[in-house]
């Protein structure tokens, strides 16, 4: 069995994509701290309080799943742009992509006496139909509480990555992301992994940020979940990030449905539903 990995967040980035090539996932250690944790927490739980538990076993009858987390709280964002993050997002992703989308924001809140949810790869979003030799996203799963063997730790299936889809994870293959509150677990799309049992009395609540191939359609509709009236506050990398400028050299333009007085080019930039023209190292030539 191949042991998953926990290294110092001090680890290079390098040493952190080769692992997760490797392995599929990787846990780096004390990433944030507890004020940090609290300012999450603080923010986040008047929104899960809110959420129902899931439909049906795979998304959790005890489980709440609470997104839109750009829109409703400065702390996540602050999570979602977390450099050392998205360094090794990008190391991981952009050899199929010009650039990475954010595909996903989710608080999962598992209560006690939620099963283990089933074994599966998050690749699955966008069915069968991407060679599996193309890594589609990178997942992170921070700790806002501790995670242990009891209360629901992420299950994780080190290796699994460079399966095909009928290998079938052994029981004795299966490792929990045990963890300390403000580390955060990376995973692939492409390893087995699922939410684990909670056998304990307390609720293990994490936040899901996921990161994609910038050319994929996003788990989260971003443009819904954080439309342009609340995306033109943020900071222009986070607004590139969620999908607010050109994905590739004709990959993403809009065209203003409303009539206009001037001639002008029909295809613009989406930043101009934001107020403002692309950045100029965000531009494509041409563009």
């Amino acid at each position: 069995m191949t042991a998953l990995q926990t290294l110092p967040v001090d680890v290079d980035n390098d040493t952190v994509v080769e692992l997760m090539r490797r392995d599929g996932a990787v846990i780096l250690e004390n990433v944030i701290d507890r004020n940090t944790i609290d300012g999450v927490v603080a923010e986040v739980m008047p929104f899960v309080e809110k959420t129902a538990t899931g439909r049906d076993d795979f998304t959790g009858r005890s489980t709440q799943r609470t997104g839109a987390l750009v829109a409703r709280s400065p702390a996540c964002r602050a999570l979602v742009m977390k450099q050392r993050i998205l360094k090794v997002a990008r190391g991981f992703l952009l050899p199929f992509a010009e650039r990475i989308v954010l595909h996903l924001t989710q608080t999962i809140h598992i209560l006690p006496g939620q099963g283990a949810q089933m074994i599966h790869r998050d690749r699955l979003a966008w069915g069968k139909h991407l060679p599996l030799s193309i890594e589609p996203q990178l997942n992170t799963m921070w700790a806002l509480t501790d995670f242990t063997l009891d209360n629901g730790a992420t299950r994780v299936v080190p290796g699994s990555n460079g399966w095909d889809w009928e290998k079938r994870a052994e029981p004795d293959e299966i490792c929990q992301a045990q963890m300390s509150k403000g580390s955060v677990l990376l995973y692939s799309g492409s390893v087995l992994h699922s939410g684990g049992e909670n056998r304990s009395n307390e609720a293990r609540l994490g936040l899901n940020i996921t990161y994609c191939l910038g050319w994929l359609r996003q788990e989260e509709n971003q443009y819904l979940s954080c439309p342009p009236h609340i995306a033109s506050t943020l900071e222009p990398e986070l607004q590139e990030l969620l999908g607010y400028t050109m994905g590739n050299y004709a990959l993403g333009y809009y065209s203003d449905p409303q009539p206009r007085d001037e001639v002008r080019s029909d295809i613009q930039p989406p930043e101009g539903v934001l107020g403002r023209r692309p950045r100029k190292e965000s531009r494509f030539e041409g563009v």
